[in-house]
């Protein structure tokens, strides 16, 4: 059958790349000149289905509250007359209870689990490489309470089977030796062995790449305008370029498809959370991190892709603006010249930022929608590239009629 499909970040180009080895016609839409030039492009390279919980838990108003009065914080929030984003904060902190986090956090690791197989499952078929390494994240504290805290999520590791490690400073400056400048900073350490890291963008690209010789269509250039509807299913796709129609349709907009799906009267909790990254050169090699770092106090994630550093992190509730904030290039600064005082240049960092699609549970939107014939991959925050290939996989299963490898049921809305 003939699928379209919309959005051609990381996760429109992985259902992209399973559709089309599944034997369908596949035709990709999206506005920019390539894949992965939006959230996809920069964001803090972990593939990380250890590291994978919401936002939303037990004492998160508090500490925001706190988080806004740092220095560097790692939230902030821009206050605006826009109902979606207050509906969107009321129904985040309904899950900010302990309840909701434990069964929230359950839900998304095993899943990320799962995508993390497949996507060692399509660099094994495909030989696909985008600065990847598989060394863990290592989380570091710098306070005993923040790891003292640590039990409710290492009791959901431990029931799931997933690998991992709390280590004292001697412990983490073993994994991690350019800490061993700063290791004084940090009381200890939780570190996910089974997680991995990479360039999304490099990643997305080569896929794309695949893809096409697979024979999925890119159509690039190309805006998305709105969706014909009919008899209970999707129709046709106007675009600048016309209508364009098919058998199904996979929605992968990111933070914009609550806006495609309004007009239509469908109405998803996925509200844009803009994140910043910079990406400085590697100076010292002997200074730099050999994996991921997640410094806890300032949530802001120091990865290591080739010869360069990426940084990524802060939360900024803004609407849909995309301008690039100095302050947040001075905390991701801050962290990897504390961390890493030598490992990079901060004088030639590449400065960006990106919408990432969130909702007020964590979990993504994965499944059907009401229309028969429209499927959602959507909503994946700020785990999108942890779980582009799992959910795209899990569409490509769907749509094929087969039953997935892993259970998306509790996703689908």
């Amino acid at each position: 059958m003939k699928v379209l499909v919309l959005g051609s970040g990381v996760i429109g180009t992985a259902v992209a790349y399973y559709l089309s080895k599944a034997g369908h016609e596949v035709e990709v839409v999206d506005r920019q000149s390539g894949p992965a030039l939006e959230t996809s492009y920069a964001n803090a390279g972990e593939v990380s289905p250890g590291y994978s919980a919401p936002w939303a838990g037990p004492g998160v108003p508090l500490k925001a509250i706190k988080w806004m009065l740092m220095q560097h914080s790692p939230l902030v929030i821009w206050p605006m007359l826009d109902p979606a984003m207050w509906r969107w904060g009321a129904m985040m902190l309904a899950n900010c209870t302990a309840r909701a986090y434990a069964l929230n956090k359950s839900r998304m690791v095993p899943i990320a689990e799962y995508s993390r197989d497949c996507l060692k499952q399509l660099r094994a078929e495909t030989g696909i490489r985008y600065d990847d390494r598989a060394q863990g994240t290592l989380q570091l504290f710098r306070t005993q309470k923040q790891l003292d805290g640590i039990g409710g999520d290492v009791a959901v590791l431990r029931q799931y089977g997933v690998p991992f490690e709390v280590l004292d400073r001697a412990g983490f400056c073993a994994v991690e030796p350019a800490l061993k400048l700063t290791q004084e900073k940090f009381v200890g350490a939780l570190r996910l062995p089974g997680d991995e890291t990479g360039d999304c963008f490099k990643f997305s690209q080569r896929l794309a790449e695949i893809a096409a010789g697979l024979g999925v269509r890119f159509r690039w250039n190309t805006r998305i305008e709105s969706l014909q509807v009919g008899g209970g299913a999707i129709t046709g796709v106007f675009t600048d370029a016309g209508l364009l129609q098919a058998d199904r349709v996979v929605l992968a907009l990111g933070s914009y498809s609550p806006l495609l799906l309004k007009p239509v009267g469908l109405h998803i909790p996925v509200y844009p959370v803009k994140g910043y990254s910079i990406t400085v050169p590697i100076t010292d090699p002997a200074g730099a991190p050999e994996s991921t770092i997640m410094d806890e106090t300032h949530k802001v994630a120091v990865t290591r892709l080739g010869e360069r550093i990426r940084i990524g992190g802060t939360a900024e509730l803004a609407g849909y603006s995309l301008n690039l904030r100095e302050a947040r290039r001075g905390t991701l600064e801050h962290v990897v010249t504390d961390l890493f005082p030598r490992g990079g240049d901060v004088a030639r960092a590449e400065f960006w930022c990106g919408l990432r699609p969130m909702t007020p549970d964590g979990t993504p939107i994965v499944g059907r929608a009401p229309q028969r014939n429209l499927w959602l991959n959507t909503g994946h925050g700020t785990l999108g590239w942890t779980l582009a290939c799992g959910s795209g996989k899990v569409v490509a299963d769907l749509i094929a009629g087969d039953r997935p490898e892993a259970d998306f049921a509790a996703l689908a809305g």
